[in-house]
């Protein structure tokens, strides 16, 4: 934001310094980025502008931080004008078609002005800050929109086709040429909004007059715009047509509708000081009511308690009404009401920082040390922390993906009696249903990247799946794992998987998978149970399904809901001493029917509570050369240890024959070894 030294002066009692202004506006939040000395002594400054500070890109905005740090008074100038000319409805009329874009359009009309070379104050003010003086109309309202911080334009009444000003949208297609000596004709959408006459748009609104409308040395007649726009629909239109201009620089960080009407009257009246004739009698004003004052409360101690000073409440309210807040404080409470101008005001937080600022953010002491508090560990989040470190570390890729799927894809992975939750949205047509399964999203990204070459991967991905049971909507959280395999490692590996996870939520293993057809696409398939509850599935993907996504290599997949044990992350965890004594193992190799589940021999052989029997090891099964079809081979080991003294080979002899005896006994098994 370019000021000068001298014009920031015209607003303040006592005159202050360029170092005493460049210095006071930088620990007010306004930082000094450069300084040119002027040939008539003046300096041009200019402070960086934060985007919510829309009240400090004029020079009255900056003298007001000035007088509040310094007790200097603020002079604001007499925005009062007589008008004595004939009815302003003889000669104009407005029509606000867009009230939502513009709350308010006023226009004031001056009859018979003359077009001059501004005087040598204007234009001094108007070339040391860094512009091109133009006339002394188009000056006077650059330093309106200087001096005040609002935006006015200025058309010759005359060629207004009908005298009329219309606030619409563009029309498609409509064509429209800016002020400017290099400008070159837009072409307009229905996105953009304009001041138009009878006839044609005539300025695209808060970002530049027209050429066909402009004032020039002949212009007898002119009518004055002053008014306030939505900020984004004038930031998009700047964008979009590439033109940028101080008004649309000030209207893009707000202009309040309250001060539309003073602003047009300052214009008015240093108008006619400049260039005489009569101003007509009203203004023409369309658009919204005025909005209500903003009241915000804070609490002086909780101001104290942030800043961590002593501050006593007079202090407080006397900085804020140095800023232009009405304020009072009754018991402990400051009131304020909030001036027009602040815009960014609006809650307790936003007053303690404008009285820190005020006050002198230097004035706050730095501490050298800090205390800290560890902050207590767990919860959810911490869980699902554990959960993608440690997949991660098993070499799976963390995958984000979108919670809409099609009702296609959606309709795959239902159990009996679900129904897919959609949502009634145009733009979701494609995929309208809420995913009740994350894997056919990880299919989709496993299908893209064997599009692309890459081969055997690992994905997970830990979000909110929903199904729709009769008229009860279910939400949980899900933890899919797709997992290319082999055919005849599949379920071990992904079996592994599921153990560390559970293990990391639980700290014990005691999960078991039990087979299970409930889930069509799995075949075959499982039920991941612990203590008692179904905690989700596990599978290989079925055929159908692999041909759906058209993925070339087998894919095991599981499904874990982890809702409970997340939020009761971590597990308690018992540490024990490590074993003094060494284990005896041994191995039991068996054949078996396909149909033998591992759950069922590792219940049994649990069962029988074999005297020094520590662990029970699930090793290899093997299916293949001479091994009979619907048979399998499984290996597994007994782990026996006393705590107290080194076993013999002949005390574990017995208890090993009675698991090998039950073994047969039970499910007809074949000892191989």
């Amino acid at each position: 934001m370019l000021v000068t030294t001298n014009w920031i002066n015209d607003y303040l009692k006592n005159n202050v310094s360029t170092q005493e202004q460049a210095d006071l506006l930088t620990e007010a939040g306004f930082p000094l980025e450069g300084q040119d000395e002027l040939p008539d002594g003046d300096v041009r400054q200019d402070f960086e502008m934060t985007s919510n500070r829309g009240d400090c890109t004029c020079h009255i905005g900056l003298a007001r931080e000035i007088a509040a740090r310094t007790d200097n008074e603020l002079l604001v100038p007499e925005n009062a004008v007589e008008d004595c000319g004939a009815p302003i409805e003889d000669f104009a009329s407005i029509q606000n078609n867009e009230h939502a874009l513009c709350p308010l359009y006023t226009a004031r009309v001056i009859r018979d002005i003359a077009v001059k070379d501004s005087p040598d104050w204007l234009a001094t003010k108007i070339t040391n800050r860094g512009d091109i003086p133009r006339n002394s109309i188009v000056d006077a309202t650059n330093f309106v929109l200087f001096e005040q911080g609002q935006p006015t334009h200025v058309f010759d009444l005359d060629k207004l086709a009908g005298n009329q000003i219309i606030v619409r949208k563009a029309k498609d297609g409509e064509t429209f040429l800016p002020l400017g000596e290099d400008a070159t004709l837009i072409k307009l959408t229905t996105d953009d909004l304009v001041i138009a006459d009878a006839e044609k748009p005539v300025a695209l609104a808060g970002v530049k007059g027209g050429a066909e409308t402009s004032v020039t040395a002949e212009t007898k007649n002119i009518l004055i715009e002053s008014a306030t726009f939505n900020p984004v629909v004038v930031r998009e239109m700047s964008r979009r047509h590439n033109l940028s201009s101080d008004s649309s620089f000030r209207f893009e960080r707000g202009v309040s509708p309250r001060q539309v009407e003073s602003s047009a009257n300052r214009l008015a009246g240093l108008l006619l000081e400049l260039g005489g004739g009569t101003l007509c009698k009203g203004m023409l004003s369309d658009g919204n009511e005025l909005p209500e004052l903003l009241t915000v409360t804070m609490r002086t101690a909780y101001c104290r308690e942030r800043l961590g000073i002593e501050i006593s409440d007079e202090t407080i309210v006397s900085h804020l009404q140095s800023i232009g807040f009405e304020t009072s404080c009754d018991n402990g409470i400051v009131t304020a009401i909030v001036p027009y101008f602040r815009g960014d005001i609006h809650r307790e937080i936003d007053l303690l920082e404008e009285v820190c600022r005020i006050h002198g953010y230097e004035k706050i002491a730095i501490e050298e040390a800090i205390e800290v508090r560890v902050p207590d560990s767990g919860g959810e989040a911490s869980g699902r922390q554990a959960i993608l470190d440690a997949l991660a570390g098993m070499g799976f890729i963390e995958c984000v993906t979108h919670s809409l799927v099609s009702l296609k894809a959606a309709g795959h992975f239902l159990l009996e009696g679900e129904l897919p939750l959609t949502i009634d949205d145009d733009r979701a047509t494609a995929e309208p249903a809420l995913r009740p399964s994350i894997i056919p999203s990880l299919l989709t990204v496993r299908k893209h990247n064997d599009d692309n070459g890459v081969k055997h991967l690992g994905l997970v991905e830990l979000g909110s799946v929903f199904v729709l049971n009769g008229n009860t909507h279910t939400e949980r959280i899900e933890l899919a794992i797709v997992l290319d395999t082999k055919e005849e490692d599949g379920i071990g590996e992904i079996r592994g998987v599921i153990n560390r996870v559970c293990n990391i939520l639980t700290a014990n293993n005691d999960i078991s998978i039990t087979l299970s057809d409930v889930a069509t696409w799995l075949e075959p398939g499982g039920d991941i149970s612990y203590q008692g509850s179904v905690l989700g599935r596990v599978g290989r993907l079925s055929s159908t399904i692999q041909k759906e996504w058209d993925l070339p290599s087998t894919v095991h997949v599981a499904q874990l809901y982890l809702g409970d044990l997340l939020a009761s992350f971590p597990p308690e965890v018992q540490s024990h001493a490590l074993p003094k004594q060494p284990a005896i193992e041994r191995d039991i190799s068996i054949l078996v029917d396909e149909n033998v589940q591992w759950v069922a021999l590792h219940n049994s052989i649990e069962a029988l509570n074999l005297e020094h029997l520590v662990d029970i090891l699930f090793v290899t099964t093997f299916r293949g050369k001479n091994i009979e079809q619907g048979k399998k081979s499984l290996t597994l080991k007994l782990r026996f240890r006393d705590a107290d003294r080194t076993l013999t080979h002949e005390e574990v002899n017995d208890p090993a024959s009675s698991a090998i005896q039950m073994l047969v006994d039970t499910f007809s098994a074949e000892i191989r070894s």
